[in-house]
């Protein structure tokens, strides 16, 4: 009988708060057991893909799997730059590799080159002030820790910027998930592409668009394109305008398939159009495979994504674990003639919150090439069954309920 003099007011802001107060200790035990993880973790081990170029329609397309190999042609076309370099990252460490990078650029500006570099502060708060210092002749914009002013919790002015792309002059751009420094060279599996051709131009209207968003001087002039170009598009996630053509793109393209699926993911929270669209693609007898980090270095993402894992694997699709190193690629490849790499995640901060860019490949050379390295990080990884996943301690699975209505926030 005491329960009904307890307003209901009272009982649901206790139940909420007891339930933050367990996710909240969820949350620090796994980032104690993730620092000790990170301690004690050996050199990363893994297979390579060496760099291989491909044409497609007008274009050319390079896929780099290894970031010792992408870096080093990143800083050569850097150092023969002619005119502009446009240079836009998510995380720049201020270590050795980072450091050539920032000398590269300075050196092209100080021979007369017009370089813009871009980077968001979020995601560089642990590095030094003092490395993003850069004399006069580098055109400088930093993705505001916060942005909008008193707006700054609007959707339109609350996403990171977390594209990763480089264009030299006419010649040639980036884009992938390598972000920079000595971590990615050698520790991490991540995939990028180099492109040359007439969709150089898409690339470099992309960094145009996003610079002119907030720039307040050096504004860039736009220029149109002589060329369309039919094989490959590139898509952009932009809050401000509140476009998010990335997360349409796969739901178009799985709903397509008609015999294989192949994704790589860092991290795999998917909404519920993305998980139907999955598993409706396997239950038509499509073979869906899924390539994740046995470990990522964003702990409570992994056990965000791991409350997905049953749903999945009932509905037939194949989990993969890769071993030894973290896998941080954002790609995908479907039925040999389609194909995606970019900086987006399967989750919602990179679907409908953050400024991201994915290239789409409409090309079968592109499509085999990603395939080979599919089966090669196939080679890493252990399948997940469904016997296994059950077979789970029981305190993983409550600590896997309690951290689900976090879902959403991911």
């Amino acid at each position: 009988m005491w329960l009904s003099r307890i307003p209901v007011r009272k009982i649901i802001k206790r139940t909420a708060l007891a339930v933050a107060a367990v996710q909240a200790a969820t949350i620090g035990t796994l980032l104690v057991v993730d620092h000790r993880r990170k301690r004690n973790r050996a050199p990363a081990v893994f297979p390579r893909v060496p760099a291989r170029s491909v044409t497609a329609g007008t274009s050319e397309v390079t896929v780099y799997t290894y970031g010792e190999d992408l870096f080093y042609d990143m800083l050569g076309a850097i150092r023969q730059a002619k005119h502009r370099i446009f240079f836009e990252t998510y995380i720049w460490k201020g270590d050795a590799v980072g450091q050539s990078f920032k000398q590269a650029l300075i050196d092209a500006a100080d021979r007369g080159v017009d370089v813009y570099v871009a980077f968001d502060e979020f995601a560089n708060l642990v590095v030094p002030r003092s490395f993003f210092h850069f004399p006069d002749n580098v055109k400088v914009q930093r993705h505001p820790l916060v942005g909008g002013g008193y707006r700054f919790l609007h959707p339109r002015y609350s996403g990171r910027d977390h594209r990763k792309l480089l264009v030299v002059d006419d010649d040639a751009a980036f884009l992938g998930g390598y972000n920079i420094g000595s971590l990615y060279a050698t520790d991490w599996r991540d995939t990028h592409a180099r492109l040359t051709g007439d969709i150089v131009w898409d690339v470099q209207n992309a960094f145009i668009d996003y610079w002119n968003l907030s720039a307040n001087k050096h504004r860039i002039p736009d220029r149109g394109s002589l060329h369309w170009q039919p094989t490959i598009r590139l898509h952009r996630n932009i809050p401000r305008h509140f476009v998010y053509p990335i997360r349409g793109m796969y739901l178009e393209a799985i709903d397509r398939a008609a015999h294989h699926v192949y994704l790589t993911h860092a991290y795999l929270i998917p909404d519920e159009d993305m998980l139907r669209a999955l598993i409706q693609a396997a239950r038509r007898g499509v073979d869906v495979r899924i390539i994740v980090p046995a470990e990522s270095n964003h702990i409570v993402a992994d056990w965000l994504s791991r409350g997905y894992y049953s749903q999945l694997l009932r509905g037939g699709i194949r989990l993969f674990l890769y071993q030894g190193a973290m896998v941080h690629a954002k790609t995908a490849t479907i039925d040999g003639q389609w194909s995606t790499i970019g900086t987006a995640n399967i989750d919602r901060l990179s679907l409908t919150g953050n400024y991201e860019i994915n290239m789409e490949v409409f090309d079968r050379d592109v499509a085999r090439q990603m395939e080979h390295i599919f089966e090669v990080d196939l080679s890493n990884t252990i399948e997940l069954t469904l016997e296994k996943w059950h077979a789970r301690h029981a305190m993983v699975k409550f600590s896997e309920t309690v951290l689900t209505p976090l879902r959403p926030l991911l």
